[in-house]
């Protein structure tokens, strides 16, 4: 999907769409297309922001430290993803039942196996899998982390 370039002009005092939802998106698209050094400039404006919470929706809170995380793994910056990811599991109460706080876990598995802690990313796999013990097997990133798991055995 291609939006305009100013789709956002009906929201130009909204902060949570310029320094949050908007960088958010932006990055994503960045790590998608390998662009993990933009991804990270581009999310420096959410910097500030990413630890808010909006009264009538928490579901930005957090993404913009999620999609950093993946823009260092895409770097091959193990060390920093697994700081970018622990940070979402550090903080439950923003993260409620939001994907990222599911999923943090196994990036956190993968960044701490970029980063050759065998011991700490078998961990994070693990309560991964405790997480999910009861989903749909053919889910495919449940697929992909159990053979990613495999390997680090």
């Amino acid at each position: 999907m291609h939006l305009p370039m100013n789709w956002t002009s009906g929201f130009p005092e909204d902060t949570i769409m310029q320094f949050n939802y908007l960088p958010t998106l932006r990055a994503k698209l960045a790590v998608s297309q390998n662009r993990a050094q933009q991804a990270e400039e581009i999310l420096r404006a959410a910097t500030p922001y990413e630890l808010g919470a909006p009264a009538t929706n928490n579901w930005t809170s957090l993404y913009p430290v999620y999609v950093r995380g993946e823009a260092y793994l895409a770097a091959h910056q193990g060390r920093k993803a697994s700081t970018e990811f622990q940070r979402i599991l550090d903080k439950p109460g923003i993260v409620l039942n939001q994907p990222i706080g599911a999923l943090a876990r196994l990036q956190l598995g993968r960044a701490y196996a970029m980063s050759g802690d065998q011991a700490k990313a078998q961990s994070a796999y693990e309560d991964f899998f405790a997480l999910w013990k009861d989903a749909d097997h053919d889910i495919p990133v449940l697929k992909q982390a159990k053979a990613e798991y495999e390997k680090l055995k």
